[in-house]
């Protein structure tokens, strides 16, 4: 081999043992390169790792959802009292309600009518108990009669007569006139608070003493439903007479 031989050799074996020595410091200056691996293989994996889950539904802002189940977030931030905004508000929508509730409340009951008491019964002297019981009397505590005129009475006899002339009941002026001073003195107030039907709560009311079941009953059409109105009384009266006796004119006595 000649010189020029042995220089070329070592100089290509140099040249081959230099590469060797470059890749394997490359290798080295790869391999610890903070974060370089960690790259490497983030980038190899990640379309393999990526999550393929949906993403959570979310209703559109003017759509609500009734499938959905509330997120953790939601209900972990409910349980934790984080509610003083919504109690705020809550209330404060529940006190307007109400106070509008109220004040209509208030304006109804003002403009109600209001219910009138049951006027006093017109029996002179009469009391009655809580329950609307009669409060009953002995006799002498009987309230003294005030007759009424004699052209009052005269008058309301003869406007009786009229009805029950149209209404076929019988009776004359002496008939009625008779039972009606024996009765009542010709108070068209007076109230029998002492006798039996005054202790059953039926006391006999009016010029011809009559009890309200009767009245009642026997109410003449076209007149007042007022027992102590005097035609009514007196046309009531009669009508029962005239059931019971055949007519007032044959009524001598209590009836």
């Amino acid at each position: 081999m000649t010189a020029t031989h042995s220089v070329s050799r070592i100089r290509t074996r140099t040249a081959a043992v230099a590469g060797i020595v470059t890749a394997g410091a490359a290798a080295l200056s790869l391999v610890h390169a903070p974060g370089a691996a960690a790259d490497a293989h983030t980038a190899a994996v990640a379309p393999t790792t990526m999550s393929t889950s949906a993403p959570a539904f979310t209703a559109p802002a003017d759509q609500g959802s009734t499938d959905q189940t509330p997120e953790t977030g939601d209900s972990a931030a409910t349980d934790s009292g984080d509610t003083g905004s919504a109690a705020a508000a809550a209330a404060d929508t529940a006190e307007a309600p109400a106070a509008e509730t109220a004040a209509a409340a208030a304006d109804t009951a003002a403009q109600a009518p209001q219910k009138e008491s049951a006027p006093a019964d017109k029996g002179r002297g009469a009391q009655y108990n809580d329950d609307g019981t009669l409060v009953t009397i002995d006799r002498k505590d009987q309230p003294k009669a005030k007759p009424a005129s004699d052209e009052q009475i005269d008058q309301w006899i003869n406007e009786a007569l009229d009805v029950m002339k149209e209404n076929g009941i019988p009776g004359s002026y002496e008939g009625i006139k008779s039972n009606l001073m024996r009765e009542s003195s010709g108070d068209p107030h007076t109230i029998n608070m002492w006798d039996s039907n005054a202790h059953k709560n039926i006391p006999s009311k009016g010029l011809l003493q009559v009890i309200d079941p009767t009245f009642e009953q026997y109410h003449v059409e076209g007149t007042s439903k007022d027992v102590y109105d005097p035609v009514a009384n007196i046309a009531a009266a009669c009508n029962y007479a005239a059931d019971r006796y055949g007519s007032m004119d044959n009524v001598n006595s209590a009836y």
